[in-house]
């Protein structure tokens, strides 16, 4: 009897301290022998693409237990099925996360309905590269000024709503009087940038200069496309003869609009997890990404590949997202009228 009963006590200490055993596991053990996906909001070949395969290739040594991180593709929508997919189905457990395109966190704000996720509630892990995105244009449209832009129709490639490439060739549209038509649907960038090659399109906006240096760099140095603008906060250094976008914009309403677009160029290429990730693997995929950061076998892989690497925290992509959040209401609706 005696035995029975310190049995049934037995497992009934232990049953009471499972919880306690599961939450006092530590971050690496966590960690150890498993396996944490990187999911891509793009094709294969394309600027998130290339940065998001660079980081897998070197922030698992910075994770503690140091698990295997596998690159995987999720396109669609501009990045917003993935951004999707990790607010509603993928693991919280911090065995996921993604990149996204940097302006799909503010598709909520701009009332898109397919948004169904929370950006304020997503755990932010960082961000690779700030950006300067520029609008081009194949050389052979003969366009080479914003001016011309104004009197010529021009085919611009669109990979969904929520995606730059869209976003800022209806902004520029409406601030600035150009007359670029999206052809929309594309994967991706790199989509967009085959569809330059084949005639289907023009042009693009939302074109990264790390990507165009990444990627395409002969195409600016033999002339193949022309660089009519830029969209950032300030010029870039390396592009003293391309005209910044809220340069050019003649009243106050063109250059709060353009501010609307500029703003999520800080965001750059920002890596997200979903919510509800225990704290614990959230700082410790920040910390890791910050250490990636600054490692320097990720650095040289980054030299050789040609891509920038200007980087900023998950803390810092929070502070934008709900400084954006915070905007101005009429502006907002403003913005919502032209990209909807």
């Amino acid at each position: 009897m005696k035995l029975r009963k310190l049995l049934g006590m037995a497992a009934l200490a232990t049953t009471l301290a499972g919880p306690a055993a599961l939450q006092a596991q530590t971050v690496e053990e966590f960690y150890s022998g498993k396996t944490v996906n990187l999911y891509i909001g793009y094709s294969v070949g394309g600027g998130y693409d290339t940065y998001a395969r660079l980081l897998a290739a070197h922030i698992g040594k910075h994770i503690p237990g140091n698990p295997d991180v596998v690159p995987i593709n999720m396109p669609g929508a501009g990045s917003l099925r993935l951004m999707n997919w990790l607010a509603e189905a993928a693991p919280k457990d911090g065995t996921a996360f993604g990149a996204v395109a940097r302006a799909v966190p503010f598709e909520p704000l701009l009332g898109n309905e397919a948004a169904s996720f929370d950006a304020k509630e997503m755990n932010f892990i960082g961000n690779i590269n700030a950006e300067t995105s520029l609008c081009a244009v194949n050389a052979d449209t003969g366009i080479t000024s914003v001016d011309q832009m104004k009197e010529q129709e021009v085919m611009m490639g669109g990979t969904g709503a929520a995606s730059d490439p869209n976003q800022q060739s209806n902004i520029l549209n409406e601030a600035l009087g150009t007359k670029m038509r999206i052809i929309d649907g594309y994967p991706g960038g790199n989509d967009i940038v085959l569809a330059m090659e084949r005639g289907e399109v023009s042009g693009r906006c939302g074109w990264s200069w790390s990507t165009i240096q990444a990627t395409r760099a002969d195409w600016v140095t033999d002339g193949t496309v022309n660089l009519l603008l830029q969209i950032a906060r300030k010029p870039h250094p390396d592009l003293p003869d391309v005209p910044l976008a809220s340069d050019l914009a003649e009243t106050p309403q063109a250059k709060s609009l353009i501010s609307f677009i500029v703003a999520p160029q800080e965001m750059g290429r920002p890596y997200v997890a979903p919510p509800g990730v225990p704290e614990d693997r959230v700082r410790a995929l920040r910390d890791a990404f910050d250490a990636t950061m600054e490692d320097p076998d990720f650095l040289a892989a980054a030299k050789e590949t040609g891509v920038s690497i200007t980087p900023s925290t998950g803390a810092e992509l929070k502070e934008i997202v709900e400084e954006v959040y915070a905007a101005d209401p009429e502006t907002v609706e403003r913005v919502i009228q032209i990209v909807r």
